[in-house]
Protein backbone atom coordinates (compact mmCIF):
# COMPACT_ATOMS: atom_id res chain seq x y z
CA UNK A 1 0.00 0.00 0.00
CA UNK A 2 0.99 3.77 -0.57
CA UNK A 3 0.26 6.75 0.48
CA UNK A 4 -2.76 8.79 0.24
CA UNK A 5 -3.63 12.47 0.79
CA UNK A 6 -7.50 12.89 1.83
CA UNK A 7 -9.05 15.44 1.79
CA UNK A 8 -11.03 16.15 5.29
CA UNK A 9 -12.63 18.32 6.63
CA UNK A 10 -10.99 21.00 9.74
CA UNK A 11 -10.91 21.15 12.08
CA UNK A 12 -11.72 17.66 13.71
CA UNK A 13 -15.08 16.96 15.36
CA UNK A 14 -14.99 14.07 17.58
CA UNK A 15 -12.11 11.20 17.10
CA UNK A 16 -11.94 11.01 13.68
CA UNK A 17 -11.37 13.86 10.10
CA UNK A 18 -14.51 13.61 8.14
CA UNK A 19 -13.77 13.20 4.41
CA UNK A 20 -14.76 15.90 2.37
CA UNK A 21 -17.27 14.80 -0.23
CA UNK A 22 -15.79 13.79 -4.18
CA UNK A 23 -18.28 16.45 -5.41
CA UNK A 24 -16.47 18.96 -3.68
CA UNK A 25 -13.50 18.38 -6.08
CA UNK A 26 -16.26 16.84 -9.13
CA UNK A 27 -14.87 19.94 -11.62
CA UNK A 28 -11.82 17.89 -11.77
CA UNK A 29 -13.89 15.52 -13.79
CA UNK A 30 -13.55 18.01 -16.77
CA UNK A 31 -9.61 17.72 -17.20
CA UNK A 32 -9.88 13.50 -16.88
CA UNK A 33 -12.70 14.23 -19.88
CA UNK A 34 -10.17 16.59 -22.08
CA UNK A 35 -9.04 14.41 -25.10
CA UNK A 36 -5.75 16.55 -25.15
CA UNK A 37 -4.78 15.77 -21.60
CA UNK A 38 -2.13 13.34 -21.20
CA UNK A 39 -3.16 9.74 -19.26
CA UNK A 40 -1.17 10.72 -16.29
CA UNK A 41 -2.84 13.87 -16.02
CA UNK A 42 -6.59 12.52 -16.88
CA UNK A 43 -6.16 10.04 -14.69
CA UNK A 44 -4.84 11.74 -11.40
CA UNK A 45 -7.93 14.26 -12.50
CA UNK A 46 -10.28 11.61 -12.35
CA UNK A 47 -9.04 9.72 -9.59
CA UNK A 48 -9.40 13.35 -7.43
CA UNK A 49 -12.81 13.77 -8.84
CA UNK A 50 -14.04 10.45 -7.61
CA UNK A 51 -12.46 9.93 -3.94
CA UNK A 52 -11.50 13.39 -3.20
CA UNK A 53 -7.85 12.14 -2.71
CA UNK A 54 -4.48 11.82 -4.27
CA UNK A 55 -2.62 8.84 -4.32
CA UNK A 56 1.17 10.62 -3.01
CA UNK A 57 3.66 8.24 -2.98
CA UNK A 58 4.97 9.03 -6.63
CA UNK A 59 5.40 12.41 -5.73
CA UNK A 60 6.87 12.88 -2.16
CA UNK A 61 10.68 12.52 -3.59
CA UNK A 62 9.94 15.32 -5.82
CA UNK A 63 7.32 17.32 -3.28
CA UNK A 64 10.49 16.94 -0.55
CA UNK A 65 13.00 18.54 -2.89
CA UNK A 66 10.67 21.27 -3.99
CA UNK A 67 9.69 22.49 -0.67
CA UNK A 68 13.27 21.34 0.86
CA UNK A 69 12.32 19.63 3.54
CA UNK A 70 11.41 15.39 4.13
CA UNK A 71 8.02 13.72 4.59
CA UNK A 72 6.17 16.43 3.63
CA UNK A 73 2.96 14.92 2.44
CA UNK A 74 3.37 12.10 5.17
CA UNK A 75 2.54 15.37 7.41
CA UNK A 76 5.43 13.74 9.58
CA UNK A 77 5.84 16.78 11.68
CA UNK A 78 2.43 16.39 12.69
CA UNK A 79 2.68 12.92 13.22
CA UNK A 80 5.12 13.31 15.97
CA UNK A 81 3.78 12.80 19.77
CA UNK A 82 0.59 10.93 18.90
CA UNK A 83 -0.44 13.65 16.40
CA UNK A 84 -2.61 12.67 13.60
CA UNK A 85 -0.55 13.27 10.09
CA UNK A 86 -2.76 16.10 9.26
CA UNK A 87 -1.31 19.04 6.76
CA UNK A 88 -3.74 21.92 7.80
CA UNK A 89 -5.00 24.20 5.32
CA UNK A 90 -2.35 26.84 5.47
CA UNK A 91 -0.23 23.67 5.15
CA UNK A 92 -2.05 23.07 2.21
CA UNK A 93 -1.67 26.62 0.76
CA UNK A 94 2.25 26.16 1.24
CA UNK A 95 2.60 23.21 -0.87
CA UNK A 96 0.39 24.54 -3.83
CA UNK A 97 1.94 27.56 -3.57
CA UNK A 98 5.09 25.72 -4.32
CA UNK A 99 4.19 23.43 -6.53
CA UNK A 100 2.94 26.90 -8.69
CA UNK A 101 6.35 28.37 -8.45
CA UNK A 102 7.89 25.03 -10.03
CA UNK A 103 5.14 24.63 -12.59
CA UNK A 104 5.35 27.86 -13.53
CA UNK A 105 9.18 28.00 -13.77
CA UNK A 106 9.07 24.90 -15.25
CA UNK A 107 7.57 26.08 -18.76
CA UNK A 108 10.54 27.00 -20.55
CA UNK A 109 11.78 23.65 -19.89
CA UNK A 110 8.84 22.41 -21.56
CA UNK A 111 6.23 19.01 -20.29
CA UNK A 112 8.20 16.90 -19.49
CA UNK A 113 9.68 17.13 -15.91
CA UNK A 114 12.64 15.04 -15.50
CA UNK A 115 15.07 14.97 -12.93
CA UNK A 116 17.67 16.97 -15.02
CA UNK A 117 14.81 19.59 -14.99
CA UNK A 118 14.02 19.88 -12.17
CA UNK A 119 17.95 20.36 -10.65
CA UNK A 120 17.93 22.69 -13.84
CA UNK A 121 14.87 25.05 -12.39
CA UNK A 122 16.29 24.52 -8.40
CA UNK A 123 19.53 25.86 -9.47
CA UNK A 124 18.01 28.72 -11.48
CA UNK A 125 15.59 30.00 -8.80
CA UNK A 126 18.46 29.37 -6.45
CA UNK A 127 21.65 31.77 -8.54
CA UNK A 128 20.46 34.84 -7.39
CA UNK A 129 19.59 34.61 -4.06
CA UNK A 130 21.95 36.10 -1.42
CA UNK A 131 23.34 32.64 -0.19
CA UNK A 132 23.61 31.32 -3.99
CA UNK A 133 26.68 29.51 -2.86
CA UNK A 134 25.54 27.58 0.21
CA UNK A 135 22.12 27.13 -1.17
CA UNK A 136 23.55 25.26 -4.71
CA UNK A 137 25.73 23.25 -2.47
CA UNK A 138 22.55 22.26 -0.41
CA UNK A 139 20.95 21.54 -3.62
CA UNK A 140 23.70 19.17 -5.32
CA UNK A 141 23.87 17.14 -1.71
CA UNK A 142 19.87 16.67 -2.01
CA UNK A 143 20.11 15.99 -5.68
CA UNK A 144 22.75 13.71 -4.83
CA UNK A 145 21.21 11.86 -2.35
CA UNK A 146 18.74 10.91 -4.74
CA UNK A 147 20.74 8.93 -7.31
CA UNK A 148 20.70 5.05 -6.70
CA UNK A 149 24.04 3.64 -5.87
CA UNK A 150 25.70 3.26 -9.26
CA UNK A 151 24.69 7.24 -9.54
CA UNK A 152 21.26 6.75 -11.36
CA UNK A 153 19.28 9.68 -11.04
CA UNK A 154 15.17 9.21 -10.04
CA UNK A 155 13.38 7.77 -13.41
CA UNK A 156 10.84 10.30 -12.71
CA UNK A 157 7.99 10.86 -15.57
CA UNK A 158 5.73 13.67 -14.51
CA UNK A 159 4.24 16.29 -16.86
CA UNK A 160 4.05 20.10 -16.00
CA UNK A 161 0.21 19.87 -16.37
CA UNK A 162 0.13 16.52 -14.08
CA UNK A 163 1.86 18.93 -11.51
CA UNK A 164 -0.37 21.62 -12.15
CA UNK A 165 -3.19 19.31 -11.29
CA UNK A 166 -1.56 18.16 -8.35
CA UNK A 167 -1.43 21.75 -6.75
CA UNK A 168 -4.82 22.43 -7.40
CA UNK A 169 -5.84 19.52 -5.31
CA UNK A 170 -3.69 21.25 -2.56
CA UNK A 171 -4.80 24.63 -3.47
CA UNK A 172 -8.44 23.75 -3.47
CA UNK A 173 -8.12 22.39 0.04
CA UNK A 174 -6.23 25.45 1.11
CA UNK A 175 -8.84 27.34 -0.16
CA UNK A 176 -12.23 26.14 1.14
CA UNK A 177 -10.41 25.56 4.39
CA UNK A 178 -10.28 21.43 4.26
CA UNK A 179 -6.84 19.73 5.70
CA UNK A 180 -5.18 16.30 3.96
CA UNK A 181 -5.01 13.38 6.39
CA UNK A 182 -1.82 11.03 5.29
CA UNK A 183 -3.42 7.82 5.17
CA UNK A 184 -0.87 4.87 4.61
Amino acid sequence: MGLDNVAVKWPRTGRFYDPVAPAEFVDFAELADDPQVSAPTAALAGHIAKTGTVRATAYTELVDLLLGLDGVLYATEAAAEDEDPVIDPDGCAWIAGGLERFVESHREHGEAVTFDTVGAVLRGALAGGRLADQQLRWLDNRLDGLRDESGGAPQWSFSRSELGVLSRFYRRCADRGFAVYADF
